[in-house]
């Protein structure tokens, strides 16, 4: 695939996060700032969300963004896998020397390919999908010593995931986990400081943000599809949170 079709789902620069601009709000975004030989910080930015306020001033990181679509061209576990890494973990610290070298040299593969004039798409997707699995695992491993409500926070995110476009009650996760709603939103609002209702509302955003934009879905469609019972409330809702109304937002993206 040409260089040009694809340039626009992925972006990597080096230096300080806030001196380049992201692809979009509704790309992904890592930052990685390399503290030492053995040290990596890494730090997440959801779709439709910020990197943390705390973010060092350091110039040493790596910027990387990439388009949602970008990993739904692949297997729906992978994108799930995707999706749970950034809405689980603002940052996540590095402190294993070997693990780290491992990191490095996936990075350093992925910009060197991205900087090529003869960078191949296959091999750029494959190349992020290695150091994807290799973030993911750590965050794996990581939850195996995590207290029983961080668990619960993954187990939440996961379901919601899968189930939201049928879903929206928080009655009906709790249920599912076998907690009550008020516990639930305790140990989200403890963790995220956000509520189930809130996350699951910004997760309905991100769905109408991206069908309008890569779809001809119909606005009344897309309503029912997120479980609205009229397009009117539907349009309130997204206006609400994104400050124009659905057919604004697609004719201003397309």
């Amino acid at each position: 695939m040409r260089k040009l079709n694809w340039i626009h789902k992925i972006k990597i620069t080096t230096g300080h996060y806030t001196q380049t601009k992201l692809l979009s709000e509704n790309a992904f975004g890592i930052y990685f700032e390399f503290l030492n030989d053995a040290t990596i910080t890494v730090s997440f930015k959801p779709l439709n969300d910020v990197f943390p306020e705390d973010i060092s001033e350091s110039s040493s990181g790596v910027l990387l963004n990439f388009e949602r679509e970008l990993i739904e061209e692949d297997d729906i576990e992978y994108a799930l896998e995707i999706m749970l890494l950034f809405n689980t973990s603002k940052r996540i610290r590095i402190e294993d020397a070997n693990q780290s070298a491992k990191i490095k040299s996936v990075i350093d593969l992925i910009t060197d390919e991205f900087l090529s004039e003869k960078a191949s798409y296959i091999v750029l997707k494959t190349v992020l999908k290695v150091l994807m699995l290799h973030l993911i695992r750590f965050q794996n491993n990581t939850f195996i010593d995590q207290d029983l409500n961080q668990k619960r926070v993954f187990q939440f995110l996961k379901l919601m995931e899968t189930s939201f476009l049928k879903e929206t009650k928080a009655d009906y996760y709790a249920n599912e986990m076998g907690i009550s709603e008020k516990r639930l939103n305790q140990i989200l609002k403890e963790k995220l400081n956000v509520t189930a209702k809130q996350i699951i509302q910004q997760r309905q955003i991100t769905e109408a943000k991206r069908r309008l934009v890569k779809s001809e879905i119909t606005i009344k469609e897309l309503a029912y599809v997120l479980g609205f019972d009229s397009m009117s409330s539907f349009s309130r809702f997204f206006k609400k949170f994104v400050q124009v109304n659905p057919s604004t937002y697609r004719l201003e993206h397309t």
